[in-house]
């Protein structure tokens, strides 16, 4: 019985160890468990990204982005580069400073964006082409936030 009570305990102990966890697992590797993500936030956002804002990528692939954000830091939108590239915004949170989303391109592309908000209130990261894994770019907005 203590055998069977002990390994319960220590069940127990490692599930709510992950839940406590998962944060620092995503800004570590958010890139293994996107679908994950969302479900695990611990901390409320320090800050809204609501409204209209650009990304710059270090590869010149710029996005214009309308961002709504709830107050559980979910964030939904849209997403344009040039004139016809459009994009909705999936998997998007905010949790305290770190921000990730997820953009599906109207041309088959899914990029993943994973950053957080610096000391001056501005957006920066690192974007992944989900397509093509090695494809990938730093980014930064102008915009504070």
């Amino acid at each position: 019985m203590r055998a069977r009570l002990t390994t319960a305990a220590v069940a127990l102990a490692v599930a709510l160890g992950g839940i406590t966890l998962a944060p620092a697992a995503q800004a570590a590797g958010a890139a293994h468990r996107p679908s994950a993500a969302p479900l695990a936030r611990a901390a409320a956002a320090d800050f809204n990204v609501g409204g209209i804002w650009t990304i710059y990528q270090s590869n010149s692939a710029n996005a214009t982005l309308s961002v709504t954000q709830d107050t559980q830091g979910n964030l939904t939108g849209i997403a344009r580069t040039g004139s016809s590239t459009t994009g909705t915004i999936e998997q998007g949170f905010v949790d305290g400073t770190f921000i990730y989303f997820v953009i599906a391109w109207n041309d088959g592309a899914r990029g993943r964006y994973i950053g957080s908000r610096g000391t001056d209130g501005r957006l920066s990261g690192a974007s992944t082409d989900l397509t093509h894994p090695t494809s990938q770019a730093t980014w930064y907005t102008t915009w504070t936030f």
